[in-house]
């Protein structure tokens, strides 16, 4: 039997990460979450999630030596999700505070539009918008979960994986290379939101046995 692929789910202190772990798991995955830096840098693949504010959580962040090993994991090459908070927290800064953000990514996260209710809570579709191996096989239009009150507005358009209607057409997806991050919360969002984990942990066991990563 193949050894199963070790996959670290970043513990920051923002939001119950259980369900992202029992969704891995059920894909046949090893997960654990941690705030141990030398186990995000080890496994091979990492699953960045969250729920809360930007300023605390990358406050957290920084308090517990998580910028580097999070930036080099994404540098090495080795699959990376972003979930939710896990992918606002990619660009360089936030309406919602003042901490800088990670800065992988050029860009803004913005406050949703007001004229509908917010936090956006609850289903919505998703557009696909590029081909990326996380995002493989998800049909047309599928609805996704959602709880969110701001959106990532990437400069590189070039990145935009996946658009939503709520107020405006936002940013609901970014993938590129190593890396794909939604906003909207898979291990919510049925089976549809399996595939997606599915897809990552079949992406982490081909580059782990391709011996790309660094």
């Amino acid at each position: 039997m193949a050894e199963r692929p070790q996959i670290a789910i970043v513990d920051y202190q923002a939001g119950n990460l259980r369900s992202v772990q029992k969704a891995l798991e059920k894909t046949g995955a090893s997960a654990v979450a941690t705030s141990d830096p030398d186990a995000i840098a080890k496994a091979d693949g990492v699953v960045f999630p969250g729920q809360g504010a930007c300023d605390s959580s990358m406050r957290h962040i920084r308090e517990l030596g998580l910028e580097t090993p999070i930036k080099e994991s994404i540098a090495s090459g080795k699959p990376f999700l972003g979930v939710c908070l896990g992918l606002q927290l990619l660009l360089e800064e936030s309406d919602e505070g003042n901490e800088p953000c990670l800065g992988i990514l050029k860009g803004r996260v913005r406050r949703l539009p007001g004229g509908q209710k917010i936090p956006h809570m609850g289903w919505n579709q998703v557009d696909i918008q590029l081909e990326h191996p996380v995002l493989k096989g998800i049909p047309a239009g599928s609805y996704f979960y959602f709880v969110h009150s701001y959106y990532a507005d990437p400069e590189e358009r070039s990145v935009v994986a996946g658009t939503t209607e709520y107020g405006l057409n936002f940013c609901s997806a970014v993938a590129w290379d190593n890396v794909a991050a939604v906003q909207f919360h898979p291990e919510k969002s049925g089976d549809v939101g399996l595939i997606i984990y599915e897809n990552f942990v079949q992406l982490v066991e081909q580059t782990k046995a391709a011996g790309v990563w660094r």
